[in-house]
């Protein structure tokens, strides 16, 4: 018997590499918003944070307005997202294994038709909570929650692939399973006490 039913993925960081496409469009913000201290390297490190939590942390007066120019500078950004190398092939031999797939981000349903549908990764999702689907968003535990539901399945039935200290959070209070991605080079501390891949294929091994 499989140890899970589904797998659940985050999206950036994990399946997609959109480091640059969502760092250099903040780094912009910040310079229009009159924070020109930051540079490149010194906003790497809100890259695992949630979109608005950034602009929190920073103190951005406004934020809604400022986290709407933010994704429209992202979906702007020439060079966009690219897929992680193995991802295809995990979501092929995870498929194969008949074991379900699905996403959980807190993008928007334009961006991950911008991000992901257009990369053809979207045919390998039985479901996908994305940012209209919850009132709540990570690091709580609702988006997966909703997920489970979705599928039908209950929390020990799952696993959640993520590389942020939010994604870990959201996992631990739905009593969820966390692997941590780390084949994007970036490390928090913070997690501790799971499964490290460092490879996409890395997972199979894990999950068998």
């Amino acid at each position: 018997m499989r140890k899970y039913k589904a797998i659940i993925y985050d999206i950036d960081g994990t399946l997609l590499d959109t480091l640059k496409m969502n760092m250099i469009p903040l780094l912009k913000i910040l310079h229009e918003e009159g924070l020109r201290d930051f540079t490149y390297e010194t906003v790497l490190k809100y890259a695992s944070y949630p979109g608005r939590k950034v602009l929190e942390e920073l103190g951005i007066e406004n934020r809604e307005e400022v986290y709407a120019r933010w994704v429209r500078y992202v979906n702007e950004f020439e060079e966009g997202a690219s897929i992680y190398p193995g991802v295809v092939d995990l979501l092929k031999k995870v498929e194969s294994m008949d074991i379900i797939q699905a996403v959980v981000s807190a993008k928007t349903y334009n961006q991950y038709r911008i991000d992901v549908v257009s990369k053809g990764l979207d045919m390998f999702m039985k479901c996908r909570v994305l940012a209209e689907d919850t009132d709540k968003h990570k690091p709580d535990p609702e988006p997966l929650l909703k997920c489970c539901e979705l599928l039908g399945l209950k929390p020990k039935e799952v696993c959640y692939v993520g590389d942020a200290y939010s994604d870990y959070l959201a996992s631990k209070e739905a009593h969820i399973d966390f692997f941590y991605a780390k084949w994007n080079g970036l490390h928090d501390e913070r997690i501790i006490d799971v499964v490290e891949l460092n490879h996409p294929l890395e997972l199979i091994e894990s999950i068998i």
